[in-house]
């Protein structure tokens, strides 16, 4: 169940946007949110069903981030977007699956990165490296968040502007876009970098070597965080102008190429450390990929 309208939370989040409702969006991610912290708290801690509790609350709530949208879509309302009867068109399908590749290739990636990440940090520093990269992708998937958030409500924008042929807007769209990413790269890293000894401190407080580490891992995973939003954006950019292939290219380079061949080849010289700056050096690799793609076709987009 979790699965199924999990899935309906995360199409109809597009679908908000695309109908010019960001704000719905917005709601209905924090009521299924909401829903979620205060079911735990209730099938864990009052009525002690421990994991089944958890899966329960976690299944009830993405059920609440489905159901919400599919009831205003399904009703009249003031958007231009309404469910009706379908229409099956292949061509569209077999377009949208193309477009989508790149996301596809992203989840994919970052799940076998995961475990490669994993096993190289037990291999050179055992359980605490580990422990020490969990919390760094803790810390990476919450800035992460914030950039992929960010490239998926300008991304209707983008497609709406070379859709019209507003060729004008769409690069002041790109330039601005690149700016606000860049001023938020430059914050996470300087925020990241400040606080490191006290996140670190928040999971790895009980053990000064782990502590250590982790603290030292923040510290160099946090200037990832100055590449990695021109990385996700190039892709995402690509993906609204319905270049699958150039989207997907990024993405495919990004993790499998650079993130896994680093992790794999940069602990061999500099250690534990080298675990660390993997990501850097995949994110800086990504990004410089994803800007020349964008000036090798800013002929054919006009952007």
């Amino acid at each position: 169940m979790r699965f199924r309208f999990g899935r309906f939370c995360t199409f109809f989040s597009f679908f908000f946007v695309t109908a010019e409702k960001p704000k719905l969006a917005f709601w209905t991610s924090v009521a299924a949110g909401v829903t979620n912290v205060v079911l735990d708290a209730l099938f864990i801690v009052v009525f002690d069903w421990g994991l089944a509790g958890a899966a329960a609350a976690s299944a009830l709530a993405q059920t609440v981030g489905g159901v919400l949208p599919l009831i205003y879509f399904g009703r009249k309302n003031d958007s231009l977007l309404k469910l009706t009867r379908p229409i099956f068109e292949v061509g569209s399908v077999v377009k949208c699956c193309t477009n989508g590749s790149s996301e596809l290739t992203s989840i994919i990636a970052m799940s076998l990165a995961g475990v490669v990440y994993n096993i190289q940090a037990l291999k050179y520093a055992g359980e605490s490296g580990v422990a020490a990269f969990g919390v760094l992708i803790y810390v990476g998937t919450i800035c992460g968040g914030v950039f992929w958030g960010y490239s998926s409500g300008v991304s209707p924008a983008i497609s709406y502007h070379y859709g019209a042929g507003n060729y004008a807007e769409l690069r002041n769209l790109r330039k601005k876009s690149y700016v606000v990413v860049g001023v938020v790269s430059a914050s996470m890293l300087a925020l990241s970098a400040t606080f490191a000894h006290l996140i670190a401190r928040i999971f790895a407080g009980y053990d000064a070597e782990l502590l250590e580490m982790t603290r030292r891992g923040l510290i160099i995973y946090s200037f990832c965080y100055l590449f990695m939003g021109a990385a996700i954006f190039s892709s995402a950019f690509f993906t609204a102008l319905n270049n699958g292939f150039i989207s997907a290219t990024i993405a495919f380079l990004r993790t499998f190429v650079f993130e896994i061949g680093a992790v794999l080849l940069l602990p061999l010289v500099l250690g534990i450390d080298g675990i660390w700056v993997s990501p850097v050096v995949a994110e800086l690799a990504a990004a410089a990929v994803g800007v020349y793609f964008i000036a090798a076709t800013r002929k054919k987009y006009r952007c």
